[in-house]
């Protein structure tokens, strides 16, 4: 199977609209003024982000930094989101090959492009954003090292979402004994990553940002849930089992804990269940919305 990392991201959208938690949402909305905002995003992905702000009206003018390590995002991104806006009825205007301007009578957003890593960005960034967006993103990180930094990008708000906090499960269950142990040996290969994360980064996040003297103002559950409706997922939320299945895969195919063997009949027999629109994907996760640098 082809293995495309931009589509993994679009197919995840409906999952990520069901799992963001709405008072989290809530509470950045009624904080957010009518006038411009600046918004920088590290591991922006594709822009699916800008987007959803957009459409639930939560960011209507301003500018958004997107800011990912990978070529091929940002690449993707380029021409995904003239085509998302143009599609939506926005008028799209290019200034340069990494600047856009998206408006409508009622929107205006000024997007910049930077492909960089985010710790590179932080060195070179001058201007604080007004909100800083970290999405799926906290959880890659070593923490609570990276904080400092990262909240350096905003003089105000943070809204840290989808952190991953040490709970995925797949049902139905084939092997009760092996299926807790393939979780288990997947999520402390979280733990074993060379670029740092935490497979508990939601819990831990609230000791961390206390550390960092940050106020937390909201948070709660972010919860992937993603299970068929009379055989059938919605939009493309097939793929995005297939990729989560890939993950397992990646992570997994040398563990000296498990036989490569076992480990293959497992994902094939997963594989099937998505097929037959049977599987069930549960994954824990904590948003947060946060006000950096609290009395600095």
């Amino acid at each position: 199977m082809d293995y495309s990392f931009p589509r993994y991201l679009l197919s995840k959208q409906t999952v990520d609209d069901r799992a963001l938690n709405k008072d989290v949402v809530n509470a950045l909305r009624v904080r957010l003024k009518p006038e411009p905002v600046s918004v920088i995003e590290v591991g922006a992905g594709i822009g699916t982000m800008l987007k959803r702000l957009v459409e639930w009206n939560i960011l209507c003018s301003g500018e958004y930094v997107l800011v990912d390590e990978q070529d091929e995002n940002i690449g993707y991104a380029r021409k995904w989101i003239p085509q998302w806006a143009t599609e939506s009825g926005l008028s799209v205007e290019r200034i340069e090959r990494d600047q856009l301007r998206i408006c409508d009578p009622t929107r205006d957003i000024r997007i910049r492009f930077e492909c960089a890593d985010v710790f590179n960005f932080i060195q070179r960034n001058e201007t604080p954003a007004k909100v800083l967006i970290a999405h799926a993103f906290l959880d890659l990180l070593p923490m609570p090292e990276s904080l400092n930094g990262l909240l350096s990008l905003t003089n105000g708000l943070a809204w840290l979402t989808i952190n991953f906090d040490g709970m995925s499960t797949l049902q139905p269950v084939l092997d009760r004994e092996l299926d807790e142990t393939i979780e288990r040996l997947y999520h402390t290969s979280m733990d074993a990553r060379s670029t740092g994360g935490d497979s508990l980064t939601g819990r831990r996040l609230f000791e961390h940002l206390r550390s960092v003297n940050a106020e937390v103002l909201a948070a709660g559950a972010s919860d992937w849930v993603v299970y068929p409706n009379n055989g059938a997922y919605p939009a493309d939320e097939k793929y995005f089992l297939q990729y989560i299945l890939h993950f397992f895969e990646s992570a997994l195919q040398e563990c000296n804990e498990l036989d490569a063997g076992t480990l293959g009949r497992w994902l094939m027999k997963r594989q099937e269940q998505i097929e037959c629109g049977e599987l069930v994907y549960i994954a824990h996760q904590i948003d947060f919305l946060v006000k950096a640098n609290v009395g600095g």
